[in-house]
């Protein structure tokens, strides 16, 4: 056995501009490492992690036969990577590095006390010696990739993502919970600020992902089970029970020529009428259905929930024995290197403000409605109508941030970014349609972000809308006419205001879909406070998760519009092939190791791991538990639970913590 070196540590300490140095000595920081056992260098930079600060510790390592390295400057999140790789540069194993964050859990924090912070700036350094001292070499090993991708959700960000996937060559599934693929991008008229038809926009990529060769699209889906790890996801589908039969899965039936061909015939006999959930019940729909014209796939679907099977549908299906009332819902499990989740967006449940009366007042409609109301292929053709009495409204109230911005504790706290600009949009469709009519938009800051959009927000004021700053309190109807008054006050103005208006339309805050919280614990993915799916990090890798192998597409992220919505769909898709391209996948050494001889072989790790990285082998004739490498996060819930001590905890070992509580509880005095 080779004989165990004597640790000698260098500890580089970095300004950060004045982000760090301006809470903190540093020159009494420096001074205090040189003092620290086994530390026999102790350098500073103003960065670090720039080229000529990341060159000091390269020649330090070399100049100074250094077995480890700390680095004091910002967090591991930021630029650990960027530190290990200056180490491997010089020679070190990269694993021989720890960092001590002095700035975002430091100096960041107590900026108005230099002297404690400093103090703290000792504690975490000499914290970090003590780990430092004791770090062995570390190799990270590989696992081959599978050669496919999973996509979930077919909204504009799914679509997007998975011909970007195609396209590269890579054979991807295309996941969608609903009949037909399009998402909310397919509810709408025109898209701001070009004002370019939505469908003239989507129907040409929803038809490119329908004849595809590499996408395999799989509508009424759901994910059901994801085992697994990157490189090697085992997708279990649930395939919902549709009751009509593709041309494909007639021909495997052996009905030669069968199969939906979409002439809705169907639903021309079917007598079962309600209302159509796309239109937001606004127009009805039969049991068996399509949602709009535009489907892709062009198959119907039964509700089975409204379905009375009197089988008129099924007599005059005819030859084409395309419909089957007695489907049931079936399985599949697909293998697949990565994943993306595009799973969107709802509205928030306006009616929970009960000030506005929505759900209460036929003319109060979300901006969702208002898009079906106005577009041409909607309910009314595209003429807009109040739903209480079909009359052409020609004064239209919009209610900004509805729902959103909100502290009350009923709303959202959060902005949803592309409300404002919507409703600029529908002001326009309103000009635009209804010569003479009057808008009045009801708003507290109008946030017109992108590219563009500032300009469209002229164009929307000289145009006639009249802006009125203040929020909304109250809106009541008038029993009689069924008009709207709408309550606020105008904050320039300073006075209060009450408008008699034909139509208010809500421009409601998004929320994450009912299904997330399902999906993201299927696939191991955080959440952030608000609720939406939480990415690797906000800047430097907005499309990751903390979950190798699974990525983050569109609104499902966090509120966003459709160019961003697009552009983080690219991005993701060129994430995600990286490790099907390369073929292998690196994996950190950070996983658990059992030492058999100790292993009683209990299970009860087992159970606890939240990767479901354990499982109980047998070897030599008994039962120990092994770690599946690359399911495996380090996250130590196995070690530290072990009543016999068995679990090995590479890079965070026992005497390595130990050695760091002592370092903190002595302050130094060893």
């Amino acid at each position: 056995m080779a004989e165990k070196k004597e640790a000698r540590i260098g500890v580089f300490i970095c300004h950060c501009g004045t982000n760090i140095a301006g809470s903190i000595d540093i020159k009494a920081l420096q001074e205090y490492a040189k003092t620290l056992p086994n530390v026999v260098v102790a350098d500073e930079y103003q960065y670090m992690c720039s080229t000529p600060g990341q060159g000091k510790i390269v020649d330090a390592i070399a100049e100074s036969k250094l077995t480890g390295v700390v680095v004091a400057a910002c967090s591991p999140r930021l630029h650990e990577p960027t530190f290990r790789m200056a180490s491997k540069v010089g020679g070190l194993n990269p694993f021989r590095f720890e960092m001590a964050n002095i700035r975002e859990q430091n100096s960041w924090v107590h900026m108005h006390d230099r002297e404690g912070a400093t103090a703290k700036a000792k504690d975490s350094v000499r914290i970090a010696v003590a780990k430092a001292s004791l770090l062995e070499d570390l190799f990270p090993k590989s696992v081959p990739v599978e050669k496919a991708a999973l996509v979930v959700g077919a909204g504009v960000a799914g679509i997007q993502a998975s011909l970007d996937l195609a396209n590269a060559g890579i054979p991807t599934y295309l996941i969608e919970k609903s009949p037909t693929i399009g998402g909310r991008m397919s509810q709408l008229d025109k898209t701001f600020p070009t004002l370019d038809c939505s469908q003239c926009i989507l129907t040409p990529k929803m038809v490119d992902v329908g004849r595809n060769e590499n996408i395999i699209l799989k509508t009424y889906t759901e994910v059901e089970k994801v085992e697994g790890y990157i490189g090697n996801f085992d997708i279990t589908l649930r395939k919902k029970a549709r009751g009509v039969l593709t041309p494909d899965e007639a021909a495997e039936r052996g009905y030669v020529g069968g199969g939906c061909n979409g002439c809705g015939d169907c639903a021309g006999v079917c007598p079962v009428i309600k209302g159509n959930e796309f239109e937001f019940a606004m127009a009805p729909r039969k049991a068996i259905y399509i949602y709009h014209p535009q489907v892709v796939p062009n198959i119907y679907t039964v509700d089975f929930e409204s379905c009375i099977k009197c089988g008129l549908c099924v007599d005059i299906c005819g030859d084409k024995k395309a419909i089957d009332l007695e489907m049931e819902d079936t399985f599949e499990t697909v293998k697949v290197g990565t994943a993306i989740l595009a799973t969107g967006y709802d509205l928030f449940p306006i009616e929970k403000k009960a000030e506005w009366g929505y759900n209460r007042y036929e003319n109060v409609i979300t901006g969702l409605e208002f898009e079906r109301l106005i577009c041409a292929s909607g309910p009314t053709g595209g003429h807009l109508v109040r739903p209480s009495d079909g009359q052409t409204p020609m004064k239209v109230g919009f209610v900004l941030c509805a729902g959103s911005r909100d502290n009350t504790g009923v709303g959202k706290p959060y902005c949803s970014r592309f409300c404002c600009m919507y409703s600029l949009k529908h002001a326009h469709q309103i000009h635009e349609k209804i010569p003479g009519a009057r808008v009045y938009l009801f708003y507290m800051d109008i946030r017109s972000f992108g590219k563009m959009y500032e300009e469209f927000y002229y164009r929307i004021q000289d145009e006639g809308a009249k802006f009125i700053r203040g929020r909304v309190s109250n809106i009541l109807e008038d029993a009689t006419t069924k008009n709207l008054h709408v309550f606020t006050e105008d904050t320039l103005l300073q006075r209060p205001i009450n408008l008699e208006l034909d139509l208010v339309v809500l421009a409601s805050a998004v929320q994450p879909v009912a299904e997330e919280d399902t999906i993201r614990k299927l696939f191991g993915v955080s959440k952030s406070q608000d609720g939406w799916m939480l990415e690797a990090h906000p800047k430097l890798n907005p499309c990751g998760t903390t979950t190798a192998g699974v990525f983050l597409a569109g609104v499902c992220q966090g509120p966003k519009d459709i160019p961003d919505t697009v552009a983080q769909a690219e991005g993701a898709a060129s994430a995600a092939s990286i490790p099907i391209h390369t073929g292998k996948v690196e994996l950190e050494p950070y996983f658990a190791q059992c030492m058999d001889e100790k292993c009683a072989g209990c299970g009860m790790c087992v159970n606890l791991c939240p990767y479901g990285a354990l499982a109980l082998v047998e070897k030599n004739g008994r039962k120990v538990m092994e770690v599946t490498e690359a399911k495996c996060k380090g996250c130590g819930t196995c070690g530290g639970f072990c009543p016999g001590g068995a679990i090995h905890m590479q890079h965070f070992t026992t005497p390595q913590i130990v050695a760091q509580i002592d370092a903190f509880l002595l302050g130094g005095e060893q």
